[in-house]
């Protein structure tokens, strides 16, 4: 190799299945969690009709939304929540193919974003209402932006993440590789035969017992 040729980058390792279910499945808790926790505190703190200054614009106030993220689709709800289990579903399908651990864990949030609303539409359906009729809670507003949630930020803003790093890094989204091939010869620790030909030509140099 010449001194101004480069050296070829380094194969990226596949992700074990444990790790990338782990990484997957602990980024969508955690959104889950805190999209609830929060919507809590709103329901708790805000529902009265109490607005939380922040800064510049931002601010909190109670808000529900029967349609989609950012409350729009207003009364789509069951159907919304249905498409948002799919989304899921294929997330979590397409993640059996990523290699980047960072892939992975975007995957998680986008995950994590469409099951916390979709706990919302489920948990607070109100009594002789449709399946998944529910209101999402939303606090978040910033004056010039429909109100939104944790769940709406970790849809949007993991999903648009995810799209940049899998167009920069092809890679991360190529299939692991398969089982090694059987036909493939094994290195077993035996030593190779010479490739000296005078040693294979000359007994003498195979066996020299005369020194």
């Amino acid at each position: 190799m010449s001194e101004t040729e480069a050296a070829p980058a380094p194969e990226r390792r596949a992700v074990s299945p444990r790790l990338r279910w782990s990484l997957v499945g602990g980024a969508a808790l955690v959104v889950v969690l805190l999209d609830q926790l929060t919507k809590a505190w709103a329901v708790d703190r805000l529902y009265d009709g109490s607005v939380v200054k922040v800064f510049w614009t931002l601010q909190f106030l109670y808000a529900e939304n029967k349609g989609m993220a950012f409350s729009k689709g207003a009364g789509m709800g069951p159907v919304i929540g249905i498409v948002a289990i799919g989304i899921a579903v294929v997330v979590a399908f397409s993640a059996r193919k990523l290699r980047s651990p960072l892939a992975l864990v975007l995957c998680g949030t986008v995950i994590g974003g469409a099951v916390g609303n979709v706990v919302d539409r489920a948990s607070r359906v109100q009594p002789g209402g449709k399946f998944m009729s529910g209101a999402v809670v939303d606090f978040i507003d910033l004056q010039w932006w429909p109100v939104f949630n944790v769940a709406d930020m970790a849809v949007v803003c993991g999903g648009i993440a995810l799209a940049v790093l899998l167009v920069r890094d092809p890679d991360a989204a190529a299939p692991d590789d398969g089982p090694a091939d059987p036909t493939d010869p094994v290195d077993n620790g035996a030593p190779e035969d010479s490739d000296d030909p005078a040693a294979a030509d000359d007994p003498a140099a195979a066996d020299d017992t005369g020194a």
